[in-house]
């Protein structure tokens, strides 16, 4: 993992400016990665509106409760009534996220992990500025590869970096600034929801991911693909990374192995290889 700036604890945002890419899926994943791996972890959840990653650990709370088992919890800073918030103005916004940011730290959490919305705000703007990495979802289509880069709509030629691109840009131009050269962002964009495609249409876009990753310096990483697994789940607040011989709320399959191993090599990616999974034997 890269290293931390400042403030010590190690910070990764979960980003883009497009919905439906799954942020709120990786960024639950990474979670409780980080928690097999033995780090404390804080979580912030930015989109306001949805809060799918706080309502999963609420699930994971009231299922182990019911269940007697014992899982790993983040450090949840209180960022209050986010519907509330929403409406609220910028300064207000900002001024919750500071304050939940500084309990984060004040926790002692190694790492603090933010969830952002889709779109160009404030509040994502400002998480973006503290990352030390960035984990940017997109689904395996041009439709999300827009987000990053422009492409020539007759050669599909890679014309310029889009509007995302340039506003990681801008947080990295500012972190060096601010902090010096040693305090650059990791950027890492992973493919997820991986289906069967067309082989052409995925080689042209494999193509233009990796030069636009050598023009603006992000790393391609692997994601998870779209599995029934992830989503049948989230209700009990569990991932594959929990399941065990002892906590298997559904069947548990082949599939959900294979998926394992998938969330394994994610981890890897980020940089940490010292996942450590409950044994689990399918059925």
């Amino acid at each position: 993992m890269t290293q931390p700036s400042q403030h010590q604890a190690q910070v990764i945002v979960v980003g883009n400016e497009k919905g439906g890419a799954g942020k709120s899926t990786l960024a639950i994943h990474i979670a409780c990665g980080l928690m097999h791996a033995g780090r404390k972890v804080a979580i912030l959840d930015l989109d306001l509106r949805q809060r799918s990653m706080a309502h999963f650990f609420s699930h994971r709370a009231a299922w182990t409760a019911a269940n007697g088992v014992t899982l790993p919890m983040p450090v949840q800073p209180d960022l209050g009534d986010g519907k509330a918030l929403a409406r609220a103005e910028e300064a207000e916004q900002l001024a919750r996220f500071e304050a939940a940011f500084s309990e984060a730290v004040v926790s002692g959490a190694e790492v603090i992990l933010i969830d952002t919305p889709g779109g160009d705000t404030a509040l994502s703007r400002a998480a973006h500025a503290r990352a030390d990495q960035i984990v940017t979802p997109m689904n395996d289509s041009f439709v999300d590869f827009d987000m990053l880069g422009t492409v020539d709509p007759v050669t599909l030629d890679l014309l310029k970096p889009s509007t995302y691109s340039e506003s990681v840009w801008e947080a990295r131009k500012h972190r060096a600034i601010k902090e010096g050269r040693h305090a650059a962002i990791d950027w890492i964009v992973v493919v997820n929801r991986m289906a069967v495609a067309e082989a052409r249409n995925r080689r042209r876009l494999e193509e233009r991911m990796l030069k636009l990753a050598k023009r603006v310096g992000f790393r391609v990483g692997p994601g998870l693909r779209d599995r029934v697994i992830y989503r049948e789940l989230f209700p009990f607040g569990l991932t594959v990374a929990d399941l065990s011989n002892e906590v298997r709320p559904v069947a548990v399959s082949l599939a959900h192995v294979a998926a394992r191993q998938e969330m394994r090599n994610l981890m890897q990616a980020l940089g940490l290889d010292d996942v450590s999974l409950p044994a689990l034997e399918a059925a």
